[in-house]
């Protein structure tokens, strides 16, 4: 499916409308002609009458769970007809003076290692002025299984390594932007500035291709990671390196405000920081078995610094002043984003979200919840296809935002 839904036509949305008055006609006839006649042509008993009113009321609400579908497909043609899509450039200008922070929150339970390597790189690749993604891990923190407990090891290491990852694209992104602030304040914008940024946007945009390419591909949802989580970032900043390159070839140049954009762009790209939390290692947060409480264990600790005790019962975690030493700080951030280990953010997902709440309309808005897009496999109706064994809550489909299965952000101001 498109990221964004194709504009309805005028033809479609007549259709619509006729669909749903032509409902309500057949339930009208349906109740005159039907039932209403059976009343007059024949004689009838108390049996016969409470079975005809029973029917009646089941058939009616048949026909209204089909009318309230078609009520809301109508509105939603409505609403994809007038939607226009934020322009990339607004996006940028919106954050340009903000520096808004947003916290992905992953629940994970007995899940792949894979499949959660490629939730939290989508959630790491979100352009965004600072994210940071925390992976929730739920198991039993010492498992006597020697495959549980290799499959735990492997999932507590996936976020350090995709901050090693991370760390070279980080830091020349950084050193870019450096270096075209020391340029000076000067509103012109020599050429040559212009070729080494659309340089760098190529650089990233192979960067992601090569990462793309060393990916195992074993379904259709890893065919689905390489070619719209990376592939699609990748196409987005290779057309951002050629539109450059155009301009420069034309004599043309950005302006200084927009050249600073565009370098901070790709410094939040692969600047996120990633790590892990464990609530069962600590007798001080609930262990109750669901993943609302594994959420709010951590949500409960965000804002706050706080150092290990140990007692009888377990590492306890104690809150210290903010001069005291602390062997556990919790940053807090503005946004929550809470999002399924099984699915997968979509490019500029998060810089979208947020500049939609950060609207004066939607002030008041605290949580956002978005819609499910599953990731679905293109077959012949008649075939079979093979699909990712499922674990205890990993399924053969995987979520696609606008789709954390779904996902919310709300404000935690």
């Amino acid at each position: 499916m498109p990221t964004v839904h194709r504009r309805p036509s005028d033809h479609a949305i007549t259709w619509g409308r006729l669909a749903i008055v032509a409902t309500v006609l057949a339930w009208l006839a349906y109740v005159v002609w039907t039932i209403v006649r059976q009343f007059i042509d024949r004689s009838v008993d108390f049996a016969f009458t409470m079975q005809a009113i029973s029917y009646v009321v089941v058939v009616t609400f048949l026909t209204l769970s089909a009318l309230m579908y078609l009520v809301a497909r109508q509105g939603a043609l409505e609403r994809f007809r007038t939607h226009s899509r934020v322009p990339r450039a607004e996006l940028d200008r919106h954050f340009a003076d903000r520096r808004s922070s947003i916290t992905v929150l992953v629940p994970s339970y007995a899940e792949e290692p894979e499949v959660v390597r490629q939730t939290l790189w989508s959630a790491a690749l979100q352009e965004f002025p600072s994210v940071r993604v925390m992976l929730l891990v739920d198991d039993p923190p010492s498992p006597a299984d020697p495959v549980t407990r290799a499959r735990l090891d492997r999932t507590r290491a996936i976020a350090t390594g995709i901050q090693e990852a991370l760390a070279e694209p980080a830091a020349r992104m950084a050193a870019a932007e450096r270096a075209f602030v020391d340029l000076g304040r000067s509103s012109w914008v020599s050429p040559a500035s212009v070729r080494d940024l659309a340089g760098e946007y190529a650089w990233a945009a192979g960067w992601l291709n090569s990462m793309a390419a060393r990916e195992r591909v074993a379904d259709h949802v890893d065919r689905f990671f390489v070619d719209q989580v990376l592939g699609g970032l990748a196409e987005d900043l290779a057309e951002v390196s050629t539109a450059l390159l155009l301009a420069d070839e034309h004599g043309e140049a950005p302006t200084r405000a927009r050249m600073l954009e565009l370098h901070r762009r790709l410094v939040w790209l692969f600047q996120a920081e990633l790590g892990s939390f464990e609530r069962k290692l600590y007798a001080s947060l609930p262990h109750d078995a669901n993943k609302a409480m594994n959420l709010n264990a951590y949500i409960g600790l965000m804002g706050g610094r706080y150092r290990f005790d140990d007692t009888p019962k377990g590492v306890v975690l104690r809150p210290v002043e903010p001069d005291r030493f602390a062997d556990l700080e919790v940053p807090d951030s503005e946004y929550l984003l809470t999002l399924d280990a099984d699915s997968l953010l979509l490019r500029d997902y998060c810089v979208r979200l947020v500049y939609l709440l950060e609207q004066p309309e939607n002030d008041r808005v605290a949580v956002v919840q978005t819609p499910i897009r599953r990731i679905a496999e293109r077959r012949p109706a008649s075939s079979v296809s093979p699909v990712r064994p499922p674990t205890s809550s990993t399924s053969s489909t995987r979520a696609c935002p606008g789709s954390a299965r779904p996902s919310g952000s709300g404000r935690t101001r």
